[in-house]
């Protein structure tokens, strides 16, 4: 039992009159509960946790203990990243700042109650919700594909094991052999982004099986920096990269995982790996909640909250939220915008306007870097680009040089902003 020193103001009176009188409870400090530990969840929990100096109680829940970064697979199947740099874990979080990690699935949220319930038994109590699962696919996006198949047609799309499935596919392609990918429609989550994959998957290719080929179908008419990808590709990997898109079948493709086949408009084609990127929505746990709307969970631009509940904040790639790509750059600085908001709902700590940016760089090739990003505040009803910047093809070598390298330096800053 705990006396609470703050609020004990009797005379020494009182106090000699309190050795027989219960004990005074200390005040519960309000909880702030955070479900996923990526780019969002991971540096919400730091903030909220570090600029409350501890009056609040915060909870991390992710299920994995050693969480592997989206932003940077492509890059180890490209050969430039080992797959241990790309691992984090939340030892610092727990140590550090004092947030209690739970390494658990979080299955279901009772509204009501305000509690979230625990796959290993129990529920969790919170003041405050912030819920950033990160994705989920959509059954049937790709016929022929489920989550099943996904050992050997895989998606790679949450990093970790799947990414390293996929390269060592890319290894074991026969000599002139053919990489296939499944590009997903608008919207996807970006990084990994198709595009830097396959420019990294040429790159490893054009080193280690140059006769090799790569096929995209894709139901989307136009990408990001599809110029800049072109250009690229046309100068470090002519002839190796052909895209379909929906003019000639790219909508209409089905999968065939156990004879490693693919179905474009009705045509056959033998493939030797076959990476599948279904149609993405938000993360489950949001659709059992309630707190989905045709795939996505909108949300106010101003404070990330549910427009379907006061009391719990969306972020990151499950969000409906404007202009704002699905990055880990645009969680990373939206969690930053919900930590200053749950502050200010329990604490009453001063409330900022919001402000949002976002880069995404990607890598054609060795010293090739490209960017593409903005600023953003919040509007009304979503958020809105304030001025938006994008390489140029026809840069110089120094310039893309540059690019990568700034990139390089961004994976420490944002690692370090998320894990501490």
């Amino acid at each position: 039992m705990t006396i609470n020193r703050r609020t004990f103001l009797g005379t020494s009176a009182a106090l000699a009159g309190s050795l027989s009188a219960p004990a005074v409870l200390a005040q519960a400090r309000p909880r702030a509960v955070v479900i996923g530990g990526g780019a969002g969840g991971a540096t919400a929990a730091r903030y909220i946790a570090n600029d409350s100096d501890g009056a609040i109680d915060v909870t991390l829940i992710e299920p994995t203990r050693h969480y592997y970064t989206c932003f940077f697979s492509n890059l180890y199947l490209g050969g430039f990243r080992s797959i241990e740099s790309i691992g984090h874990s939340y030892g610092t979080l727990a140590s550090q700042y004092g947030i209690n990690v739970v390494h658990d699935w979080a299955l279901g949220i009772d509204r009501d109650a305000r509690t979230v319930a625990l796959a290993g038994g129990g529920s969790v109590p919170y003041d405050r919700l912030v819920v950033s699962p990160g994705i989920d696919f959509k059954d049937g996006a790709v016929p022929g594909w489920s989550t099943a198949a996904q050992n050997r047609m895989p998606h790679a799309y949450k990093a970790g094991s799947q990414t390293e499935l996929l390269r060592a596919q890319i290894e074991a392609m026969p000599e002139g052999g053919t990489f296939c990918m499944v590009a997903p429609p608008n919207p996807y989550r970006c990084p990994p982004g198709p595009y830097e994959r396959v420019s990294m998957v040429a790159h490893y290719l054009s080193e280690n099986n140059p006769t090799a080929k790569i096929l995209i179908v894709d139901p989307k008419d136009r990408f990001s920096k599809q110029g800049l990808f072109e250009d690229g590709w046309a100068r470090h990997y002519p002839g190796m990269i052909e895209r379909i898109g929906p003019d000639f079948g790219g909508a209409n493709v089905e999968v065939r995982p156990d004879s490693m086949e693919v179905v474009i408009d009705g045509q056959v084609e033998s493939v030797d790996v076959c990476n599948v990127i279904p149609a993405q929505q938000a993360g489950g746990i949001l659709h059992t909640a309630g707190l989905v709307e045709s795939d996505w969970a909108t949300v106010i631009p101003a404070t990330m909250t549910s427009v379907e509940d006061e009391n719990i904040h969306v972020l990151g790639d499950s969000s409906r939220q404007g202009a704002m790509p699905k990055s880990g750059f645009s969680a990373n600085s939206q969690a930053k915008v919900v930590a200053m908001a749950v502050r200010h709902a329990l604490t009453g700590s001063r409330l900022f306007p919001a402000r949002f940016s976002n880069t995404c760089w990607s890598l054609i090739d060795t010293d090739d870097g490209i960017k593409v990003g903005a600023t953003y505040e919040a509007g009304e009803d979503r958020i809105e680009a304030v001025d938006t910047f994008i390489s140029q093809v026809g840069e110089s070598d120094e310039v893309r040089a540059e690019t990568y390298r700034e990139s390089l330096g961004w994976y420490d800053s944002i690692t370090a902003d998320m894990f501490g």
